[in-house]
């Protein structure tokens, strides 16, 4: 697979909490300059990545994140705040409590309220896989694709582990044909990039894919 075609499938992503405008003016750079599908930015850069950047570049960012455990009221004011601001993709984080409670409804209910709020914008749902069992991972790919959803996710890059290729191929088993796939954290290689597309990644989470073509050292999400 040429690189053009891998960073093409990048939300190029920084979310460092110490980032600064320049930090992310630099990210917008690179995304431009390879044409990353989106840069993944803090959602308090985006009104400033959208007037740096204009119709150029895709951004997304993220809400209720990392832990995902602000209320669903909480949630929507952010999803609504981050398009009014210039966001084109939002990547949320479920509460993952409420899954392994097994409050269902309550979790699909949220989706399909933020999936309102972002009417054809993305909306792609981050269940970090990291902290779930299988049965957990197989629900959440029922109840993402119920909710309208445009991307179940995989990782925030925060928590204990990132994508993996066993759940990409889970997802791809058991997501609708509604829902694609995005994989997070750890994209470490072209080769991890090439392995995770193959599986049935449409998006990846990284920034070392950039790194790499710019010949810098692969290191970070």
């Amino acid at each position: 697979m040429k690189l053009a075609d891998i960073l093409s499938k990048c939300d190029h992503t920084l979310l460092a909490q110490a980032a600064t405008l320049d930090d992310i003016k630099a990210v917008c750079d690179d995304g431009m300059r390879f044409g990353t599908a989106s840069v993944c930015i803090p959602a308090s850069f985006v009104a400033d990545a959208r007037a740096y950047v204009g119709d150029k570049l895709k951004i997304c960012t993220v809400i209720g994140f990392p832990n995902g455990y602000s209320t669903t009221k909480t949630k929507v004011f952010e999803c609504r705040d981050a398009i009014e601001n210039g966001a084109d993709e939002i990547d949320t984080v479920i509460n993952i409590g409420h899954l392994k409670d097994g409050r269902y409804d309550e979790i699909l209910a949220e989706l399909v309220a933020l999936k309102e709020v972002c009417g054809d914008k993305i909306l792609k749902v981050i269940i970090e896989t990291c902290l779930l069992t299988e049965a957990e991972k197989i629900k959440m790919c029922e109840l993402v694709t119920l909710s309208g959803a445009d991307y179940i996710k995989t990782s925030t890059g925060f928590s204990t582990a990132g994508a993996t290729r066993e759940d990409v191929a889970l997802f791809a088993k058991h997501v609708g044909k509604n829902v694609r796939i995005k994989a997070a954290g750890g994209i470490s290689s072209l080769a991890d990039a090439e392995d995770f597309i193959a599986l049935g990644a449409d998006r990846l989470g990284t920034s070392r894919i950039v790194k790499i073509a710019k010949n810098e050292a692969g290191s970070g999400y």
